[in-house]
Protein backbone atom coordinates (compact mmCIF):
# COMPACT_ATOMS: atom_id res chain seq x y z
CA UNK A 1 0.00 0.00 0.00
CA UNK A 2 1.43 3.36 -0.76
CA UNK A 3 1.88 5.62 2.66
CA UNK A 4 -0.23 8.45 1.32
CA UNK A 5 -3.07 6.05 1.40
CA UNK A 6 -1.83 4.52 4.41
CA UNK A 7 -1.63 7.75 6.05
CA UNK A 8 -4.88 8.42 5.42
CA UNK A 9 -6.58 4.94 6.17
CA UNK A 10 -4.68 5.14 9.42
CA UNK A 11 -6.17 8.60 10.40
CA UNK A 12 -2.96 9.68 11.01
CA UNK A 13 -3.36 12.28 8.30
CA UNK A 14 -6.88 13.54 8.03
CA UNK A 15 -6.71 13.74 3.78
CA UNK A 16 -4.65 11.96 1.64
CA UNK A 17 -3.87 14.99 -0.52
CA UNK A 18 -2.46 16.04 2.43
CA UNK A 19 -0.34 13.03 3.31
CA UNK A 20 1.60 12.89 0.10
CA UNK A 21 2.37 16.87 0.33
CA UNK A 22 4.00 16.03 3.74
CA UNK A 23 6.04 13.49 1.49
CA UNK A 24 6.57 15.86 -1.39
CA UNK A 25 8.35 17.79 0.67
CA UNK A 26 10.45 15.41 2.74
CA UNK A 27 8.85 15.36 6.20
CA UNK A 28 8.12 11.42 5.78
CA UNK A 29 10.18 8.71 6.50
CA UNK A 30 10.42 4.83 6.65
CA UNK A 31 12.76 2.78 8.29
CA UNK A 32 14.94 6.17 8.64
CA UNK A 33 14.45 7.06 4.74
CA UNK A 34 13.25 9.55 3.02
CA UNK A 35 9.98 8.61 0.89
CA UNK A 36 7.80 9.62 -1.74
CA UNK A 37 3.74 9.97 -1.51
CA UNK A 38 4.52 6.41 -3.70
CA UNK A 39 6.52 4.26 -1.57
CA UNK A 40 4.64 1.14 -0.69
CA UNK A 41 4.62 0.06 3.14
CA UNK A 42 4.85 -3.24 4.51
CA UNK A 43 3.73 -4.82 7.94
CA UNK A 44 6.90 -3.89 9.89
CA UNK A 45 7.71 -0.63 8.67
CA UNK A 46 8.51 2.14 11.03
CA UNK A 47 6.78 5.35 10.18
CA UNK A 48 8.36 9.05 11.70
CA UNK A 49 6.38 12.34 10.44
CA UNK A 50 8.04 16.04 11.31
CA UNK A 51 5.04 17.85 12.38
CA UNK A 52 6.85 20.76 13.20
CA UNK A 53 7.47 21.32 16.67
CA UNK A 54 6.46 17.50 17.36
CA UNK A 55 6.94 13.90 15.94
CA UNK A 56 4.85 10.91 15.19
CA UNK A 57 6.73 7.45 15.10
CA UNK A 58 4.77 4.25 14.79
CA UNK A 59 4.87 1.15 13.44
CA UNK A 60 2.67 -0.33 10.75
CA UNK A 61 0.78 -3.67 12.05
CA UNK A 62 -1.42 -4.02 9.41
CA UNK A 63 -2.33 -3.04 6.10
CA UNK A 64 -6.07 -2.63 4.81
CA UNK A 65 -8.03 -1.16 2.13
CA UNK A 66 -11.40 -0.26 3.67
CA UNK A 67 -10.91 0.59 7.62
CA UNK A 68 -13.97 2.15 10.19
CA UNK A 69 -12.95 5.06 12.41
CA UNK A 70 -12.83 2.31 15.30
CA UNK A 71 -10.32 0.10 14.35
CA UNK A 72 -8.21 2.97 12.39
CA UNK A 73 -5.92 2.29 15.44
CA UNK A 74 -5.24 -0.88 15.03
CA UNK A 75 -3.61 -0.42 11.99
CA UNK A 76 -0.07 0.83 13.62
CA UNK A 77 1.20 0.88 17.41
CA UNK A 78 3.04 4.35 18.87
CA UNK A 79 6.45 4.23 19.64
CA UNK A 80 7.25 7.67 20.60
Amino acid sequence: MRIDKFLKNARIIKRRAIAKEACDQGKVTVNDKTVKAGHEVKVGDIIAIDFGTRTFKGEVLDLKEHVTKESAKDLYKILS
